[in-house]
């Protein structure tokens, strides 16, 4: 297997490309180590440690190393391995063996995420933010559902009347086109346009 292009990433770190555009990134030592040179061929026998056991256990490091300081969702984590320069062969083995043990569980990101949000944003607007986190609807669904049975629910009037309070809004002597622009807003952010009607007691056509 030619190793067809060596670039350098940082001073010790450089990524490395074979034949078949395979790519992975090593430090310095171990291209010393392995005797790997841009133009010549990488033995089997180092491939084979190099995908089998480098690679695998370094990911695995990376991935423990990122969820001591915060919670990550499954796509987060191979986003962040993905920049890394692993391949995904290597992701996802490393993902897997951190969700084995219980350290990734996105329906509980999303019930903390939920938790966390409940009282300053709507329902679909805390959907969305967890999509673009990698959640699926399923697991999003799911962790809604819980927390309703907990009794735990969003209260999207509520939320509403705060943000009017904080905008020193009052809807007895807004006007109709203040009333339109609040609407908009409050739109944008994701709430019910039938709950925005009846908080602004406002009947826009």
């Amino acid at each position: 297997m030619i190793v067809t292009n060596i670039t350098t990433i940082t001073k010790s770190r450089y990524k490395i490309v074979l034949e078949g555009n395979i790519e992975f990134v090593l430090y310095k030592g171990e291209l010393n180590s392995y005797h790997i040179k841009q133009g010549e061929e990488l033995q089997e026998t180092a491939y084979q440690s190099i995908i089998n056991e480098i690679l695998p256990k370094r990911a695995k490091l990376r991935c423990m190393n990122l969820l001591k300081t915060r919670d990550y969702t499954r796509k987060q984590l191979e986003d962040k391995l993905r920049q890394g320069g692993y391949p995904a062969e290597i992701i996802a083995q490393a993902v897997d063996y951190v969700e084995s043990f219980g350290y990734i569980d996105d329906e509980r990101y999303a019930r903390n995420f939920i938790e966390y949000n409940i009282k300053t944003k709507s329902r679909t607007r805390i959907t969305n933010d967890l999509l673009q986190k990698g959640i699926s609807k399923a697991d999003i669904n799911k962790a809604f559902d819980k927390l309703e049975d907990d009794g735990i629910e969003v209260d999207e009037e509520e939320i509403i009347h705060k943000l009017l309070l904080k905008k020193n809004y009052h809807t007895e002597t807004a006007t109709t086109d203040e009333k339109r622009k609040m609407f908009a807003f409050l739109y944008r952010k994701g709430f019910h346009s039938d709950i925005i009607r009846r908080a602004l007691l406002l009947d826009i056509t």
